[in-house]
């Protein structure tokens, strides 16, 4: 058998070194479901012990500034000057939200008006205020709401570090941290909403409240505004990490949504790779979702964080060999031994398991206790998405994935799950162990390929060659994006770092 390098974070004992910065666990909006379904109470004793919460206690941090310059000092951060100004702006905000509240902005005052338009019963009376003359007086509204940010930059430039110190600090109890596309994913697929009342309020049960249309009694319904002022009514800071949009349907949602929050007084705090002005770049019907990156700009501060460094790539400290080439000599024998040593720490059986996802059944073959041993198939080429691999997440705590392909744009599908897969895996500390056909680097050929079934999708849509040429469906410009961030993150997990707090027996030891 071919001698293999074992993680250092499995052979050798971990000591741990405190910060006064703690980065607070992020989790998704899925893995709140099987608690807001048992109700309030269910919901408020999850907030107990996660970051995910309106009604938790907030971290009292101190000065997030002094903080970031002690790190600086220990060593554990290097000193970037655009981080530190980042988090200038982003300390006098949590500043301003420490007494904040949108309450004035759900329950406005009521109309102060003329005493001589106590009653409007005619057309005349209507035109009367929309002159203005019985409108609210204006200092009976509330004042503006304070603005929020949108963070952007290239990938590892340290805008999730920034977000997380940022959370973690606001003395607030109305506050929510979600990953957006587990958040979008919700929101599609109610009733896994996030609120205390998203399970009975969803859009889709809304719908299924509503009278049946009857011929000539035709009416219009909007179920995306009482589920945004749901979550107003419990939220008034809604922090929001890789902010993204490559789904026709989230363009469409999207500027309702957030209309309805800036309307009620929610501030919102987000991340992206993208610019305001990039979102949904060369998408489908792009022209109606334009408004919203005006409504967003209005709303919220855009800041770039692009030093041009990705912080994930330097100097870190290997966790031995988690990568392996599928051609290597002695590669399955040396996944095996590591597969069978981690399943000896388990107090469990290797065989399959059965996922339950969304009503449907999600099989992998071979598992044991926290660990799962996976093919590339088995993961990426079925039909499966953010809330499968979410559940994987939560149930594994290191995942190997064999005998990944070269990816080329003829497998763009396969592409774009195991970037998903990814991202969620990197947003809960998922460990993996790889086994692909190139190197990281290279893993990913995005020239010279067509693909037929973009051919037939540009015919059915009756679509030129031309208009083709600028929309991301069909060049993939947003897989070859998405990818780049992907080698990011999957270099940062290769890392002795990322090993040991993905370790959760440890977690489990610290927290008895």
């Amino acid at each position: 058998m071919a001698a293999y390098i074992f993680p250092t974070a499995m052979r050798c004992s971990v000591t741990f070194v405190h910060f006064s910065y703690v980065p607070t666990p992020r989790i998704t909006c899925c893995q709140v479901f099987n608690n807001t379904i048992q109700g309030y109470a269910s919901l408020r004793k999850l907030c107990s012990s996660t970051s995910f919460t309106s009604h938790c206690p907030a971290v009292d941090s101190g000065d997030i500034v002094t903080q970031y310059d002690r790190m600086v000092q220990c060593g554990s951060l290097r000193e970037d000057a655009l981080q530190r100004s980042v988090l200038r702006r982003l300390a006098r905000l949590q500043k301003t939200l420490r007494n904040y509240s949108n309450t004035s902005y759900l329950n406005p005052p009521p109309l102060t008006t003329n005493p001589n338009c106590d009653r409007l019963q005619t057309r005349t009376d209507i035109s009367v205020i929309a002159s203005g003359a019985c409108a609210q007086k204006e200092e009976d509204a509330p004042p503006t709401p304070p603005k929020g940010f949108y963070i952007y930059g290239d990938v590892g430039t340290g805008k999730t570090m920034l977000m997380d110190m940022f959370y973690s600090g606001v003395q607030n109890r109305c506050k929510k941290r979600v990953h957006f596309n587990g958040f979008m994913l919700d929101i599609h697929k109610t009733p896994l909403l996030i609120a205390r009342h998203y399970a009975r309020t969803g859009i889709h049960r809304r719908k299924q409240r509503l009278p049946r249309r009857k011929l000539g009694n035709m009416f219009t319904y909007d179920p995306i505004s009482p589920v945004a002022k749901e979550i107003a009514h419990e939220t008034c800071l809604l922090c929001f990490d890789e902010f993204q949009v490559t789904d026709i349907a989230d363009a469409v949602i999207l500027r309702q949504l957030f209309q309805t929050w800036f309307n009620t007084g929610v501030v919102v705090v987000a991340t992206s790779n993208r610019p305001p002005d990039d979102l949904y770049k060369n998408g489908l019907q792009r022209d109606t979702f334009l408004p919203f990156i005006d409504v967003l700009k209005e709303y919220c501060h855009p800041i770039c964080l692009d030093s041009g460094v990705d912080y994930r790539r330097l100097h870190k400290t290997g966790a031995g060999k988690l990568y392996f080439l599928t051609g290597e000599p002695g590669a399955d024998a040396a996944l095996d031994a590591m597969f069978d040593e981690l399943a000896f720490k388990q107090n469990s059986f290797t065989g399959p398991k059965v996922l339950t996802v969304l009503g449907r059944e999600v099989t992998l073959e071979k598992t044991c206790g926290s660990v799962a041993d996976c093919t590339f198939h088995e993961l990426c080429g079925r039909s499966l998405g953010a809330s499968d691999y979410l559940e994987m997440a939560r149930l594994f705590d290191t995942v190997f994935i064999r005998r990944i392909p070269m990816l080329t744009l003829r497998l763009k599908d396969q592409v774009r799950r195991f970037t998903t897969l990814v991202d969620n895996f990197y947003d809960n500390k998922v460990r993996v162990v790889l086994q692909a056909a190139a190197p990281l680097d290279q893993l990913f050929i995005h020239t010279g390929v067509d693909d037929l079934r973009d051919q037939q999708l540009l015919d059915d849509l009756g679509l030129t060659e031309e208009v083709a040429e600028r929309l991301s469906l069909f060049t993939a410009k947003e897989e070859i994006f998405a990818f780049h961030r992907t080698v990011s993150r999957l270099t940062e997990m290769q890392t002795d770092n990322y090993w040991m707090e993905g370790d959760r027996s440890i977690m489990k030891k610290q927290r008895t």
